[in-house]
């Protein structure tokens, strides 16, 4: 009975400290959230979001940001590895699900989905272009000039 316990204990534990957020300590010097870093424009007045902020932004269920500029995610294209990890960590979904859900949406005649661009540097001049844009990018990319938002 004490072992069993004890690896109770253990796996909860160690679930527990996977599901830990960890919140980069700094914007500029904020590590890779997962293998991206998220961007938006720096005229953008938020530094930094909390982690379930960013599904309701991307799938546009939340549609502006707090000064009332319209949020303008965008994605990376369908075969970027980048976007295959935002979209299981983030979304919490397949890059197919996130497909099948805007496919609904723009069926329904509800909404379209955020452009696809095909690198980092396509997103980070879409990011640079919008006041609202927000996007996602490798680790280590040029950044010229856009803002890494802080995760919470």
């Amino acid at each position: 009975m004490r072992i069993m316990r004890a690896t109770v204990s253990i796996l909860a534990l160690l679930a527990f400290a996977a599901a830990w957020p960890h919140a980069p300590a700094g914007a500029e010097s904020a590590p890779a959230l997962g293998g991206f870093q998220i961007i938006v424009n720096p005229a953008n007045p938020v530094t930094s979001v909390e982690r379930r902020f960013l599904p309701d932004a991307f799938l546009k269920k939340v549609t502006r940001w707090p000064n009332e500029e319209l949020i303008r995610p965008a994605d990376l294209d369908t075969a970027s590895p980048v976007r295959r990890r935002f979209s299981e960590q983030v979304l919490r979904r397949s890059v197919a699900a996130v497909k099948s859900y805007w496919q609904q949406l723009v069926f329904s005649g509800r909404d379209v989905p955020p452009p696809e661009l095909d690198t980092d540097w396509q997103m980070v001049r879409y990011v640079l272009k919008y006041p609202g844009a927000i996007g996602y990018i490798t680790p280590g990319a040029n950044l010229d000039g856009v803002k890494i938002l802080t995760v919470r």
